[in-house]
């Protein structure tokens, strides 16, 4: 395992990251919502990318796993932020980005500020607009109104927090309202038992972005996390076809 080392962001901003150095493409994996570079999913693609010698990048946003500050101070823009910054200080020529959940969203968010790094993308039940479509009516009022919502947590015992400013930065970029003007080549894997992110807003996303090499793979019996053993084998074939393709 690469070791973890921190960047200093500016500020009080100190980015946790692991780097493998290897050949290029570079890949980036982008964590989910209250999640971190430590997941099933990154852990056993860094693990691939040490035995094909390939370059690989991951890392914990602003306030997230072992990065400092604030989690409940940051907001979608920040992380977008850090996205860039570490791919701007870490990596050299293309990058493949990799997102899960809100890691997917950040990934879209990535490839429109930098199209000339960014030759593909890999969705893991991506999730781009979901301050709009993944809250009802009443928390989002409760979010405007009190600056923060709790809800439990399937996967710990912290339950989610979401803030005002995350939500309003989410809100401000939301991309599922027009053509995406993404032309790199894309796939999406999506679990159809997935609780947290509809696998329909994946045929969405679809149908939104420019590119015409967009291809996904739905899961019948897939959860949101899609961390099984057979899912991370059709998560790594994925990446790596894609990688052999450009």
């Amino acid at each position: 395992m690469s070791e973890i080392s921190h960047f200093d962001a500016g500020g009080d901003r100190r980015l946790a990251y692991r780097l493998r150095e290897g050949r290029g493409p570079t890949i980036v994996f982008l964590p989910g919502y209250a999640s971190d570079m430590e997941g099933g999913k990154a852990v056993a693609l860094d693990a691939w990318a040490e035995a094909q010698g390939r370059a690989m990048l991951r890392f914990d946003y602003g306030g997230c796993g072992a990065s400092s500050g604030d989690f409940e101070a940051q907001s979608l823009a920040d992380w977008r932020n850090d996205v860039l910054l570490m791919i701007d200080a870490f990596t050299e020529g293309p990058v493949v980005l990799v997102g899960s959940s809100m890691g997917g969203w950040l990934m879209l968010l990535a490839a429109l500020s930098w199209p000339e790094r960014v030759a593909g993308l890999v969705g893991v039940a991506p999730a781009p607009d979901f301050t709009n479509w993944g809250f009802t009516q009443d928390q989002k009022m409760t979010i405007l109104r009190e600056g923060r919502l709790e809800q439990p947590n399937p996967y710990r015992e912290q339950p989610t927090v979401t803030t005002r400013a995350f939500w309003e930065s989410g809100e401000a970029l939301r991309l599922l309202h027009a053509e995406i003007e993404i032309s790199c080549p894309v796939r999406i894997l999506h679990g159809q038992a997935d609780a947290d992110v509809p696998w329909a807003w994946s045929l969405e996303l679809m149908k939104k972005l420019r590119s015409a090499d967009v291809q996904a793979t739905f899961v019948k019996d897939g959860d949101h996390r899609l961390s099984r053993p057979g899912d991370i084998s059709l998560l790594i074939a994925t990446v790596n076809g894609l990688l052999e393709g450009l």
